[in-house]
């Protein structure tokens, strides 16, 4: 499968995952069924914003360094889009429960950032 196929099975995937995530927002009461609402909300933002990222990364791989293995570069973006969703869906659920402060993002952001340089090492 050449990576055109694999973006654009990405892009599909984020792609019904924002539109799964409006439905959550527009149809769901979370006052209704909390744990559902809540559920559902982090799950799609999370398909979501991993997709977003993925694609992104992927075109700004691309556009910085063209003569590269593009393989690599969709392994690459789609690791790195699932740490910075990680970031983004770990910094609400850190404000749901009240606990967001500025440190305890920091602290959040330098965890992941210590995944990822693990990652590279190891590789």
């Amino acid at each position: 499968m050449t990576h055109n196929k694999y973006i654009l099975f990405i892009a599909f995937a984020g792609l019904i995952s924002w539109i799964a995530f409006y439905l959550v927002i527009n149809k769901l009461d979370p006052f209704e069924s909390m744990g559902l609402a809540l559920g559902m909300f982090f799950i799609s933002l999370f398909f979501a914003l991993v997709s977003t990222f993925t694609v992104i990364g992927f075109y700004l791989r691309l556009w910085l360094n063209r003569n590269e293995i593009y393989y690599n570069h969709i392994n690459i973006s789609l690791r790195q889009g699932i740490l910075l969703t990680m970031i983004a869906v770990g910094s609400l659920l850190f404000q749901l429960l009240g606990v967001l402060t500025w440190w305890s993002g920091l602290l959040l952001i330098g965890t992941i950032t210590m995944i990822e340089f693990y990652i590279v090492a190891k590789e």
